[in-house]
């Protein structure tokens, strides 16, 4: 298992897995994603903030990180973070602990840019998926309604979401 940057070449693998995802997400949830931009995607993988996990020789897992989030942290972004987004676990690789793993790396990732807290956030309402971030290490740290923009993908429209931080 290995975590790198995505390239452009993997871009029709994370459509893949995120439509995936968002399926899952239904099945669990009354919210879900409600797809991304191509240009999005581009984007964040030129700008190496696009990471991939390789596990059996395939992406298993796919996140985002951005360095800052004042939409959805509002005041706490003036703090140094690392904001994770867009976790997708391809289905055939459920419950290996990628979150883990990611935590585990975002930990190394923002000690050597000398970063405070790893900051996550996901739609309000899915105790299961809040607990499972709670047991990687986060700690909740409550619930941001926000007013959406352009700025975001569609699905932040339905709010609220919940937030959670690792503070290093």
């Amino acid at each position: 298992m290995t975590i790198t940057n995505s390239t452009l070449a993997d871009i029709d693998a994370i459509f893949k897995l995120y439509d995936a995802a968002t399926a899952y997400q239904k099945t669990v949830n009354n919210k879900s994603w409600s797809g991304f931009e191509r240009a999005l995607v581009e984007k964040e993988i030129n700008e190496n903030r696009h990471f991939k996990i390789v596990d059996a020789d395939e992406i298993a897992c796919t996140f985002v990180i951005t360095f800052s989030d004042p939409i959805i942290w509002k005041n706490s972004d003036q703090e140094k973070a690392i904001y994770l987004h867009r976790i997708a676990t391809h289905p055939n690789f459920r419950g290996r602990g990628y979150i883990n793993k990611i935590v585990e790396w975002s930990t190394d990732f923002a000690k050597e840019r000398d970063v405070d807290f790893i900051r996550m956030d996901t739609h309000s309402g899915n105790d299961r998926l809040n607990k499972h971030y709670m047991n990687s290490g986060f700690t909740y740290k409550g619930i941001s309604s926000i007013e959406w923009t352009s700025d975001l993908p569609e699905h932040y429209k339905e709010g609220p979401f919940s937030l959670f931080e690792i503070k290093l």
